[in-house]
């Protein structure tokens, strides 16, 4: 299986979240980083080269930080120029079809307000809807995603922990859940 990470964090030098992440995720084997807003300083967007970049993978990672309940602004033009209509549905876009994504996103706030009753009043997955719309509408499988809560004010070892703990999440080949399930089923025949 390889990976790709699309990174979009507009202050990556700044966050100590997505920067960790992004070194980490360098010194894995398997897991090719492409920092977005480091690639486009001009914001002038290479589309058929992030078009390449999609199709040369089997796994596809969003990561960014959660701003304004989505993707920072960039990471949207991204989507909006190389997951373009008449690409996405076209000849070309069917190559994304039976790919796996999988959002990797920071919040700021934690893990309690991100639920019903909670400061922001949803959880995760209901935020996530258009992403896992966007998959669904291209044929390609939306894997569970990975969320870190409270980045804000997240003790280093908390932050190193989740690097860890992010590239295993990425690199399972089972975070699937109907790989988990037809495995289980075949235990048990």
């Amino acid at each position: 299986m390889n990976v790709i990470v699309f990174a979009a964090h507009p202050r990556m030098e700044q966050s100590k979240v997505n920067r960790t992440w992004l070194e980490k995720l360098k010194q894995t084997e398997g897991i090719t980083v492409h920092d977005l807003y480091g690639a486009y300083p001009d914001k002038v967007i290479d589309t058929a080269r992030e078009r390449e970049l999609l199709l040369a993978h089997d796994r596809i990672v969003f990561q960014f930080p959660f701003y304004w309940y989505s993707a920072p602004a960039f990471f949207k033009q991204w989507m909006e120029e190389v997951l373009e209509s008449q690409w996405i549905m076209g000849p070309g876009g069917r190559g994304l079809s039976g790919k796996e994504l999988v959002l990797a996103i920071s919040t700021g706030s934690g893990a309690d307000a991100y639920q019903a009753g909670g400061f922001q009043g949803f959880g995760m997955s209901e935020f996530t809807k258009p992403m896992q719309a966007l998959a669904g509408l291209i044929g390609m499988k939306f894997l569970p995603s990975f969320v870190f809560h409270g980045a804000a004010g997240a003790p280093d070892e908390a932050v190193s922990r989740s690097a860890e703990d992010y590239v295993r999440h990425i690199m399972n080949p089972e975070l699937d859940p109907r790989v988990r399930l037809m495995r289980a089923i075949r235990q048990q025949a």
